[in-house]
């Protein structure tokens, strides 16, 4: 096997850019059932040998299995035979927060709609997302993928921050919806102490 220099060079790039951004697992790909058990396994096993507080997996596994969900649910870009969504997942630690950023095709029709469900969440107080919560449990329609709208303000309720988002235009119909959820180990640890 031949590798190239530059193609060498790249790895060693994307791989010291990832160590020095604590990023532990990327994926890139179909997403489904079996795909996020496996990711939550893996990132449950990390956090027991690191010795992780039991408040914080909760999180964490609880960010992972909904931003995979909705990606699995809500992507554009739709493996036909499966009907299984296709993005980008990653997830890393760096003093002391946790993050989860996903990435997945979307149409630009669906861009306000997603924006405002986003900009409600962010704008929103912990008592005002568990009241959304209740409200959408009770009262959401199920979309034609099966969400009933629950997986933004969930994510929002338990990391106990906002969602950091961009929309990146791939091309005249399609953006690339970026999600970024922290949870911030820190700030749970030092509430726990008091």
């Amino acid at each position: 096997m031949d590798l190239n220099v530059s193609f060498i060079k790249s790895i060693l790039t994307l791989y010291d850019e990832m160590l020095n951004n604590g990023i532990s697992l990327v994926y890139l790909g179909e997403f489904n059932h079996e795909i996020t058990k496996m990711f939550t396994s893996m990132a449950e096993n990390e956090m027991l040998r690191s010795s992780e507080e039991k408040t914080i997996k909760r999180k964490v596994y609880h960010a992972m299995v909904e931003t995979l969900q909705n990606m699995n649910k809500h992507s554009d870009e739709i493996a036909v035979k499966s009907n299984i969504g296709k993005g980008l997942f990653m997830i890393g630690k760096k003093d002391e927060i946790y993050y989860i950023i996903t990435s997945n095709k979307v149409s630009k029709y669906k861009i306000p709609q997603l924006r405002a469900a986003l900009e409600e969440v962010n704008s929103s107080t912990k008592e005002q997302l568990k009241a959304m919560f209740k409200k959408q449990l009770r009262y959401g329609k199920l979309s034609n993928k099966g969400g009933a709208g629950l997986g933004l303000i969930d994510i929002a309720r338990k990391s106990g921050q906002g969602l950091d988002y961009e929309f990146v235009p791939l091309d005249g119909s399609s953006y690339f919806f970026i999600l970024k959820v922290e949870i911030n180990g820190k700030t749970i640890v030092a509430s726990m102490d008091k």
